[in-house]
């Protein structure tokens, strides 16, 4: 039975990961650079990966889904402060609208259904056995690819913002890649 709810959040690993590799294609081809608080909001979808991939190798435990939800919480409250700077009617929303919402209303949407999620699939208790590692070799291939996916995409994350912000605090409204203009100066 164990083996199912790691299969689910094998998926809801792979699931996240698609949503900032959304993110990182409006920003790496649209060239839409993100500001802090959408770098927040990735390191809340982040935390959350790791929560579930906690459960993908140790097994299925009720601390790590608690790492996943407060992830998720902490991305919400950053989503939800990004919405409420742009709701007032004339305020100019940041980015492009995808579907009608900004990426920030997307991430609190998102987010709000990951707290959802994780608390349904987080009370069946036939899931919780005793705690099982399963090492990356001995996993399944849904749990190899979420695994390698959520680092790649982890380590992605990590470049490009470097990239934008440097060792520095990130700009508010950013314009370029401060690496960039770091190795053209050189």
């Amino acid at each position: 039975m164990g083996q199912i709810f790691r299969e689910l959040n094998a998926l809801g690993i792979l699931a996240v990961c698609a949503v900032l590799v959304a993110a990182e294609y409006f920003q790496l081809v649209n060239g839409e650079m993100p500001c802090p608080l959408c770098l927040l909001q990735r390191i809340g979808l982040t935390g959350v990966l790791f929560g579930l991939m906690l459960n993908v190798l140790y097994g299925n435990r009720p601390l790590h889904y608690s790492l996943a939800t407060l992830s998720a919480l902490f991305g919400a409250a950053t989503a939800l402060r990004q919405v409420s700077l742009h709701v007032i009617p004339g305020t100019p929303g940041y980015g492009d609208p995808l579907m009608g919402y900004h990426y920030y209303t997307w991430a609190l949407i998102i987010f709000y259904m990951t707290v959802i999620g994780i608390a349904i699939i987080g009370a069946f208790d036939k899931q919780y056995g005793k705690p099982i590692f399963i090492s990356f070799r001995d996993q399944g291939a849904l749990g190899k690819m979420a695994i390698v996916t959520a680092f790649s995409i982890t380590a992605l994350n990590i470049f490009i913002t470097f990239a934008e912000c440097g060792p520095t605090a990130c700009p508010d409204n950013p314009d370029n890649y401060w690496l960039f203009g770091a190795i053209d100066g050189i």
